[in-house]
């Protein structure tokens, strides 16, 4: 549960967010707009790229009929039916090799979420190393049991799920042999809006399930992602696009590059100020408790003068007595004479 390595990078709550750039169908059916995405992502540095792999006959039937037109008044694709989405949205399966090809060179790891058993067995062939299971097929037990036969790292996207179902899908995969599994807090909508992302559930499900948690975030911005990474998230994963001006099935809920670099360099910061349990000054604030606040007196004093509130201050900077002392001092007298901005000390008080 505390990391694991793929590819030489450690994954876990002690290492630096795993950030995942998803292309989906960001490419527009184009091989040379998917390698620069590669790049783009490469650029912005994320740890991983990350496809789909499927045909529109394993996703679904060429069917006109109502149950397989989409409908929802919210949704970015009213009126497809879910062959014609799925048309546009698919990366041919010859485009994978140069894909995975050049996020290597760039120093990513490239991976894919397989929507059937055909496409486990290509991506076996291409030597993947890790997967993905899409919150849409989360309660696909025999796809699970089929990732998770390969032994590779097994994320899952919790999209939709009660926790009866993750907890099918978490036992499935163990019992087949996934031994480093990642559940990813996701809001199947899109986009999503902060207010239904609900990512106080990402320590509650750590609790729960015993594995690594991370985020599936389809919200704009980055400010979503950034606040689970102080709630335990040790993977983020985002939509890229070149330009969301150019379209695309996923492009209104995608990043573009230099909001990937956002993303990554500040849930680095983040993941950075979460440090430990501590209170008091750290070795870095040491020199800062000078400019504290001290007893100084004020106005020059008598030996056997008192102390009052013309004569002594709680003024900066913090090599005097403390401020909790100012009320006891006052009407005490001084033990000798005393120059306007000295600190005060016991030894000045009769």
């Amino acid at each position: 549960m505390n990391h694991f390595v793929v590819d030489g990078q450690k994954v876990g709550q002690n290492y630096k967010p795993f950030i995942i750039a998803e292309m989906s169908g960001n490419h527009c059916q184009s091989l040379k707009r998917a390698l620069a995405i590669v790049e783009a992502a490469a650029k912005a540095g994320a740890n991983a790229l990350k496809i789909q792999t499927y045909t529109t006959d394993t996703m679904t039937l060429n069917i006109e009929n109502p149950e397989f037109k989409i409908k929802d008044s919210n949704s970015l694709w009213r009126d497809h039916t879910l062959y014609q989405l799925y048309q546009q949205a698919y990366t041919p399966w010859e485009w994978h090799k140069p894909i995975f090809e050049r996020a290597k060179e760039l120093g990513m790891i490239p991976f894919s979420t397989p929507f059937d058993e055909t496409a486990v067995d290509f991506l076996e062939e291409l030597h993947v190393s890790m997967y993905k299971i899409a919150s849409f097929e989360n309660i696909d037990l025999p796809l699970i049991k089929k990732v998770s036969s390969t032994g590779k790292p097994l994320i899952i996207s919790t999209g939709m799920a009660t926790v009866s179902e993750i907890d099918e899908a978490v036992c499935t995969a163990r019992e087949a042999g996934c031994r480093d599994l990642v559940l990813l807090k996701c809001t199947s909508t899109y986009p999503a809006t902060p207010n239904n992302s609900n990512i106080l559930t990402i320590p509650h499900m750590e609790k729960l399930f015993h594995c690594q948690i991370g985020l599936s975030d389809h919200t704009m911005g980055v400010g979503v992602a950034v606040a689970s990474v102080a709630l335990g998230a040790t993977v983020i994963e985002k939509h890229l696009t070149l330009s969301r001006a150019d379209g695309g099935v996923d492009a209104e809920f995608s990043l573009e590059p230099y909001e990937m670099k956002l993303l990554v360099e500040e849930s680095k910061r983040a993941w950075e100020s979460l440090g430990v349990v501590h209170y008091g000054p750290t070795e870095a604030e040491k020199s800062s408790i000078k400019f504290r606040r001290s007893i100084y007196v004020s106005q020059n004093i008598k030996k056997g003068h008192p102390f009052t509130k013309e004569n002594i201050k709680v003024i900066r900077p913090g090599f005097g007595l403390e401020p909790k002392y100012y009320e006891m001092i006052l009407g005490k007298t001084a033990k000798k004479d005393l120059k306007r901005g000295t600190s005060l000390s016991w030894d000045h008080i009769l």
